[in-house]
């Protein structure tokens, strides 16, 4: 049984990783391998997947009430913010396709076997604590503007976000405030969790890795932040149904972006 590590890894010492300079073609590049992972068995896919659009309906219908209405968009486009740690299963399947093991479905919860899992538990945890700490920023932000009582009506609540001037500060600052949220997710996991699957770095190492990523290709990471928003967002219609295709796509690509962002290890020589 492997030893219980999080910020180290299995050999307890920091392993620095080595990051690469890449360019946007890259990213396409990525995205086209994505497809192709996508395509090869995409019925085993988008049954991992049906969880993300089917978590997006209950969210809709649950907030559907006039009462919890200003926490559906939040909710929603909070929801990305995890996103990174709800494909692990398909990184898992690129990974596997790579070394040319079976991708079948089920393979895809050999994560729980991972010798990194506490270490990607530990990761996932900081995305749940970032998605809440959203949540309740933006619900502060929707009470200081519109004050404690809950909308009268959807349709009244609607009037007031497209129709006055607090409901256009409400957009706009709203979405400043969520780009500044979904930068700290970038910035600190964007190859966080190909890397613990690939390699037993430790959860540090892995946002080390993962902020040096984006320090080191600003431009590219910047290019890529706004693919995955564009794709969720058109992903998300209608009813989030095309989740089920954008999500397992961008999840597999994110594997080969890593790829090509952090060099492999060096390999191990033998003792003289």
């Amino acid at each position: 049984m492997t030893s219980f590590h999080v910020i180290a890894g299995a050999s307890e010492t920091l392993e620095h990783t080595k990051i690469r300079k890449i360019g946007v073609s890259d990213l396409f590049d990525a995205l086209k391998r994505g497809v192709d992972d996508f395509m090869v068995k995409p019925s085993h896919i988008v049954f991992l997947c049906l969880i993300y659009p089917l978590v997006g309906v209950v969210l809709a219908a649950w907030t559907s009430g006039a009462n919890a209405l200003p926490l559906l968009f939040p909710l929603v486009s909070g929801f990305a913010l995890i996103g990174p740690f709800a494909a692990i299963g398909l990184y898992e399947i690129s990974r596997r396709r790579e070394a040319g093991l079976d991708t079948s479905w089920r393979h895809a919860f050999e994560v729980r076997n991972s010798p990194a899992l506490p270490a990607i538990a530990a990761v996932g945890i900081m995305l749940v604590a970032i998605f809440i700490a959203w949540l309740l920023t933006a619900q502060v932000f929707y009470q200081y503007l519109f004050g404690p009582a809950p909308p009268a009506s959807i349709s009244g609540f609607i009037n007031e976000i497209f129709a006055t001037g607090r409901g256009w500060s409400l957009i706009v600052m709203g979405h400043a405030i969520g780009f500044v949220f979904a930068v700290v997710v970038l910035c600190t996991t964007v190859v966080a969790f190909p890397l613990l699957l690939d390699r037993d770095v430790g959860a540090y190492e892995a946002i080390h890795t993962s902020v040096r990523a984006v320090l080191a290709n600003p431009i590219p990471m910047a290019v890529w932040g706004l693919i995955v928003a564009v794709a969720l967002i058109i992903g998300s219609l209608p009813v989030f149904a095309g989740l089920a295709v954008v999500l397992p796509i961008l999840g597999h690509a994110t594997w080969h972006v890593y790829r090509k962002v952090v060099e492999p290890p060096s390999p191990v020589r033998p003792a003289s």
